[in-house]
């Protein structure tokens, strides 16, 4: 018997310094791919995936997935392609019936279930197993677990599915009742973690909603979008220079935050030239260029690294890689003095290469990329080729080079976020 609780200790220890990492995050995506991540490893599960819940449109949308069989197919850095889809909340569906319930559902062989969720009562399932996706995919699901995450007060945050339980010999088996009793535990520890970063998500999204609400350029599906080409671009740069897993992590959680601020300076630039629809003379140029300033402003004082790397942003994103004075704003020492509708000087010392910090280096990147891709007030949208073309002229000048050809690389993955969110 000792042995048996042994086993279960040393179990919840590992699972308390998953729990403990996980806190850490800060953005709500990179927490939800994390939790699934981790979920995986605790029952050595070989597959699953991660949904969050839209309270308004009663709605549950895939976050993330993991498959290892298939991930170790493609070659070390690549990723398996995006996905994009959502459904209804209601007892159709396995997920669905999950968040709808807020029952765990335990299923040893979707393929053979019974017709019954509880025999002795006889209450059947009003949920079936959908093999489209098993179809479409050439994947084999048989075990099944799928559990709701909550909040403290039982409103519903998401949905954790995994797929296809492995013994020590690889073989798919049932999960049992240790892993479900794991699975359980974690899922109630990490939805109170949920709750946290979601929370502050919502602050962030506000922030940027209140300089949305100012600029009709800038929507809440380009600041996402911008947000995630930032992470799976450094995803891939991360992958080629070799950056240590935690540093990594680190990174990419702060930075699917900051990306999202990058814009917000613009709350305080005057309307006329804000929301003008012509050309901006000199003048207003040099008003408008004071948004990169007043963004930094808002970040400060310094108490975190998502407030570091946010200013970082927001300061530096116009900035030009080969120092071109185009770039803006430079090196602005008096930036504190710096007050909405001041103009930026023009005999500013512009940054280059690596004085501009790595993020920003990064968003000005996600950010032109999408700018171009899609129509603006004052512009057609750009076709996909025409978009690489100028993207490639510009390696070198105005964006990192070494970004440019990790970009060429994944740009069918950041077309398919492009395409997903609108």
């Amino acid at each position: 018997m000792s042995k048996k609780f042994d086993k279960y200790g040393k179990k919840l220890k590992e699972m308390a310094v998953l729990e403990k990492q996980l806190s850490e995050i800060k953005d709500t995506d990179i927490l939800l791919e994390n939790i699934l991540i981790s979920a995986c490893s605790i029952v050595n599960a070989d597959a699953g995936s991660i949904y969050s819940y839209d309270e308004e449109e009663n709605m549950l949308r895939i976050r993330y997935s993991v498959n290892y069989t298939k991930q170790a197919k493609l070659v070390p850095g690549a990723k398996l392609p995006y996905l994009s889809f959502s459904f209804p909340v209601n007892s159709d569906t396995i997920c669905g019936y999950c968040a709808y319930s807020r029952k765990i559902i335990n299923i040893p062989d979707v393929y053979n279930m019974s017709e019954w969720e509880d025999e002795e009562n006889k209450i059947k399932r009003p949920y079936k197993f959908s093999i489209a996706t098993d179809q479409a995919s050439g994947y084999h699901t048989t075990s099944m677990l799928t559990l709701p995450l909550t909040m403290t007060n039982g409103k519903v945050l998401g949905v954790l599915q995994i797929i296809n339980a492995q013994d020590n010999k690889g073989n798919i088996v049932p999960f049992d009742d240790e892993a479900e009793f794991y699975i359980s535990h974690f899922a109630t520890n990490v939805g109170q973690v949920y709750e946290y970063s979601y929370l502050t998500r919502q602050l962030i999204e506000r922030l940027v909603r209140m300089a949305g609400y100012r600029d009709p350029k800038e929507t809440g599906a380009h600041v996402e979008r911008v947000s995630c080409f930032s992470v799976e671009i450094y995803d891939s740069y991360a992958a080629i220079k070799k950056i240590p897993e935690k540093e990594r992590n680190r990174f990419r959680n702060t930075l699917k935050l900051a990306a999202k601020c990058h814009d917000v300076g613009k709350v305080a630039i005057p309307d006329g030239i804000l929301k003008k629809d012509g050309p901006l003379t000199d003048e207003e140029r040099a008003v408008m260029q004071g948004h990169t300033i007043i963004g930094a402003q808002i970040f400060e004082p310094i108490e975190s690294e998502l407030d570091q790397m946010a200013k970082d942003v927001c300061f530096h994103h116009h900035e030009y890689y080969d120092g071109n004075p185009r770039g803006y704003p430079g090196d602005v020492e008096d930036y504190q003095s710096f007050m909405p509708g001041d103009s930026v000087r023009k005999d500013r010392v512009p940054l280059k290469g690596e004085e501009i910090p790595l993020a920003a280096r990064i968003v000005s990147l996600a950010d032109v990329y999408d700018a171009l891709r899609h129509m603006r007030s004052y512009k057609k949208e750009w076709t996909l080729e025409a978009t690489i073309e100028e993207i490639k002229n510009q390696r070198g000048k105005q964006f990192d080079p070494e970004l440019v050809d990790v970009f060429l690389k994944i740009i069918d993955r950041l077309e398919a976020i492009n395409k997903a969110i609108s």
